[in-house]
């Protein structure tokens, strides 16, 4: 899929839902209190992030959307903290407040990694009347000047059976598509969204079917589809995808994460991503595989995060690649590869050599190079070059072998082959962020020096491990027949 259509999009989206303040107290629990066999826990440091439909809008905002918030929340000190950090991250503010009400604010206790404790701050009684007529009364005056409503439910309150209904109403009449994360057992209230996100179990206890294999799924995801008429069924599979559905029959998107360190706010990764895609008037096919590539993002960082577009490009770059013979590409493709990471951020590092017999020294070479930056290309002299520079007996490994040896070590992430005695044009082109060689050279005595550093760059020199090298390998197989 083509993220091409998905550039410059800005799309306006409306979210509707229960805002909360997430705070954190960071510490350690080193003993047991005198006072109750309860851990004592010397707090260390505060946070606070968006939470519910703020990390919703979050997500929305990383995306590139234009993104309003609608809801109601107490005339209290939460509040205004939410509402400082709507402003900080772009979002349009349109936060009605209602007296004795309590802005939703959810403590956790955090010592040594873990959880030790949460308490809750809220109100979770269905708004007022007042409140409910002010929601209704912005939507009927502003609604069709947006391209999504996004309904982010937490059964705190704000979207009441009845408000729920009327906004889809509302939607609908108006051709916005309409996209809920739904709570509870009862979906009735979201009658005639474009779709739900339920996760399997929700969708299970939804539809009162026990889901346990591919033909109980698609039994409940038809349901769905059915009873809530939804123009789009899906149930979220977690580490197996998305299942879409239609006339019996189930499309499966698999997931796409490699590593997962932290589911924490993927849901509404999902709910964002979605909406953002189809304000791009994708099909449902294309929205959900976009979905799936934001979650997969999301869940290699740690804590509640959001995916840039920029971030899923990268993403699905680094998807296609079909193994390690992939990262041997030409200088072309290096220096657009190199100009991409550097626009997003990355610190891109470049080191060179023949690396003919790959030994121990080598790869801990290698390892500290990617130790200093994001992405390492590596130059490698082709044979020519190395006969140049070596000899006529070298090298022992031919260009393609060595350079799919290189590519076969995690620290390396491209290889380039170059036909010259130096590197200079090589690095003239792909003017890395970082330039590494051998700690026997000085470094402004390395080649490519001055192009690095009137670059803003920085040269550095790591020590190569003791005794190891191609040359010594050689003697050694030559001389006492290749014994340690």
């Amino acid at each position: 899929m083509s993220m091409a259509k998905f550039k410059n999009l800005n799309p306006n989206i409306l979210v509707i839902g229960d805002l909360m303040l997430d705070r954190y107290l960071w510490g350690s629990a080193d003993r047991i209190s005198p006072e109750a066999p309860v851990p004592v826990v010397a707090v260390k440091k505060e946070s606070e992030t968006l939470g519910g439909a703020g990390n919703v809008a979050n997500n929305l905002v990383a995306l590139g959307a234009n993104v309003t918030m609608l809801s109601v929340v107490g005339n209290d000190e939460t509040a205004s903290k939410v509402r400082d950090k709507l402003v900080n991250v772009g979002v349009r503010d349109e936060l009605i407040v209602e007296k004795g009400r309590n802005t939703s604010l959810k403590t956790r206790v955090i010592a040594t990694h873990s959880q030790m404790l949460r308490f809750d701050v809220e109100s979770v009684a269905d708004i007022s009347m007042e409140s409910n007529e002010k929601i209704i009364d912005f939507c009927k005056k502003n609604l069709t000047d947006f391209d999504c409503l996004l309904l982010s439910d937490y059964k705190k309150g704000v979207l009441s059976d009845s408000l729920t209904k009327e906004l889809i109403s509302m939607a609908n009449s108006n051709n916005i598509p309409v996209l809920a994360d739904p709570k509870g057992k009862d979906y009735s209230k979201y009658k005639g969204a474009t779709l739900l996100t339920p996760n399997k179990k929700e969708a299970s206890e939804a539809t009162d079917i026990n889901i346990k294999d591919e033909a109980s799924l698609i039994a409940a995801g038809m349901k769905l589809k059915n009873d809530i008429k939804l123009k789009y069924s899906i149930i979220t599979l977690s580490e197996d995808g998305i299942g879409i559905f239609e006339n019996n029959k189930m499309t499966k998107l698999p997931t796409l994460a490699r590593e997962v360190y932290d589911v924490t706010g993927a849901g509404d990764t999902v709910l964002a991503s979605l909406a953002f895609a189809l304000s791009a008037k994708v099909n449902i096919i294309e929205a959900c595989a976009f979905a799936n590539k934001a979650a997969a993002v999301v869940v290699s960082k740690i804590g509640s995060a959001t995916a840039t577009l920029e971030e899923i490009v990268a993403y699905e770059n680094s998807e296609e690649k079909d193994g390690f013979e992939d990262k041997l590409i030409p200088l072309e493709e290096a220096v657009k590869i190199a100009n991409k990471h550097k626009k997003n951020g990355k610190k891109v590092v470049f080191t060179n050599g023949c690396f003919d017999i790959l030994h121990f020294g080598h790869v801990k070479y290698l390892s500290e190079a990617k130790k200093t930056g994001d992405i390492l290309i590596l130059g490698l002299n082709t044979d020519a070059s190395v006969k140049r520079l070596k000899g006529e007996n070298r090298p022992i490994n031919c260009e393609f072998d060595r350079a799919m040896v290189l590519a076969g070590l995690e620290a390396v992430d491209y290889v380039v082959l170059f036909d010259e005695n130096t590197p200079l044009n090589l690095i003239s082109k792909i003017v890395p962020n970082i330039l590494i060689k051998g700690a026997d050279y000085k470094p402004e005595e390395i080649v490519g020096y001055d192009i690095v550093t009137k670059n803003g760059g920085s040269v550095k020199t790591i020590k190569f491990v003791e005794g190891k090298s191609t040359t010594k390998t050689i003697e050694k197989i030559v001389e006492n027949g290749g014994k340690c």
